[in-house]
């Protein structure tokens, strides 16, 4: 698994009868752009905790850079940078005080991309951290953990709250930096309009689990809106398993096709009635999110 700079299996952990996280196998590949999706309480927090040893899993692993989670070392977190947005800042020091405490226990700590950063984020480094905004506080966090060019980025949530203009100039800032290192980057987010142009990967928790984990590039090519009409009127019908979010409207029967194959999608459609078009689409990531979102809503409440 030399590939990957996470990989679980079957993670899980419970709080008495609660599953927070539900054998989860998660794999982030190397040198990728990962965005781990999914909406509040999904379990996203509780798993990224157990990547960094701050949770003990209650069964399974995770295995990062090469380590089991529950055997990092001062050393290996040399290697990773964290930033979430509920991290305590020492409000009464300067921005700048911050990160010359910071940099004496990193030894990779690179000044010149420290102050490239500075600039990239607009960091106010001489105003005490009290009187900074909330997003100034999260560039600050952004500063402090990729100045040493950590190997594993891992974000929580740093988008949550921000106004639009901050996140934009955060997701800007963050796609200008990782381009220039060989980082792996885990992205944790309930909005996706704010890592749809970041992630080159992507999985999904829902209920404490993990419902794909695949590259873009596959998934999309999985995930497709189909429009067929019929040459008499649609009528709602059984459909097959990987169909979702159905709609019949006059001729027209649109739906999610999961696991989109054209000749098996056309075969399937003629046995619900007298095809005449078939047409389809690739989907947005946001697009694919709301569609498994709902989907396991249904699940739960059937």
């Amino acid at each position: 698994m030399t590939d990957l700079a996470i990989h679980t299996r079957k993670l899980s952990l419970h709080y008495g009868r609660l599953e927070a996280v539900r054998s989860l196998d998660l794999s982030v590949p190397r040198r990728s752009i990962y965005a781990f999706l999914g909406a509040n309480g999904a379990g996203k927090s509780t798993t990224l905790a157990m990547l960094i040893n701050s949770l003990q899993p209650t069964s399974g692993e995770a295995v990062v850079l090469g380590k089991l989670s529950t055997n990092l070392q001062a050393s290996d977190f040399q290697k990773i940078g964290y930033v979430a947005e509920p991290q305590e800042l020492p409000d009464w020091m300067k921005g700048a005080q911050m990160i010359e405490f910071l940099r004496r226990f990193y030894p990779r700590w690179d000044v010149d991309f420290q102050k490239k950063l500075q600039r990239t984020l607009e960091v106010p480094m001489e105003r005490k951290i009290e009187h900074m905004s909330r997003g100034e506080q999260m560039k600050l966090r952004l500063l402090a953990s990729m100045a040493y060019r950590p190997e594993l980025l891992i974000l929580d949530e740093p988008f949550s709250g921000l106004d639009p203009l901050v996140r934009e100039e955060l997701s800007s800032g963050l796609l200008e930096l990782v381009g220039e290192g060989d980082w792996t980057v885990i992205l944790a987010s309930h909005d996706v309009d704010d890592v749809e142009r970041l992630a080159d990967h992507a999985g999904i928790i829902a209920g404490g689990r993990m419902h794909f984990s695949e590259s873009l590039e596959t998934l999309q090519q999985r995930y497709r809106r189909v429009t067929a009409r019929f040459e008499g009127h649609c009528a709602v019908s059984a459909a097959p398993d990987n169909w979702s979010a159905i709609e019949c409207e006059g001729s027209e029967r649109r739906f999610v096709d999961e696991t989109f194959e054209a000749a098996r999608c056309r075969a399937d459609l003629a046995q619900l009635g007298a095809l005449s078009t078939m047409e389809d689409r690739a989907m947005s990531l946001k697009e694919i999110f709301i569609a498994v979102t709902r989907r396991q809503r249904g699940k739960v409440m059937a």
